[in-house]
């Protein structure tokens, strides 16, 4: 079964630089061993960088041995779409991308709200 997003389409790839997703596949491709959902493509700012470092899950700085590099502003990474509920309601959630977004994001997440942060709307 192909993995579909948010507006119905063909899910598209997040990020190959850094490698993202639950499975480092590039995409937001999700399932039921994916507990926490990382189902939605954003681009992270440093406001929200501090934001989920402050909530106990640190994104920059580099874990080697897990392969994860640390992120920096400007890059794009499959989020739990819980954590950017959560920075949403903080009023810090980053933009997202649509097309590279799951559809089981909207399990959590409005889709009114996925489109007023959506960079790939057109």
């Amino acid at each position: 079964m192909t993995a579909k997003n948010v507006l119905g389409e063909l899910l598209e790839p997040c990020s190959e630089s850094p490698r993202t997703g639950f499975t480092r596949s590039g995409s937001c491709e999700t399932g039921p061993q994916d507990l926490g959902s990382h189902s939605v493509c954003a681009r992270v700012t440093q406001e929200f960088l501090a934001y989920s470092r402050s909530r106990g899950n640190d994104l920059i700085t580099p874990v080697p041995e897990f392969g994860f590099p640390g992120l920096e502003p400007g890059d794009h990474w499959c989020l739990c779409a819980a954590r950017w509920q959560e920075a949403l309601d903080a009023g810090c959630a980053p933009r997202v991308l649509l097309r590279s977004t799951h559809e089981r994001a909207l399990q959590v997440c409005a889709m009114a709200d996925l489109k007023r942060h959506a960079i790939d709307l057109s």
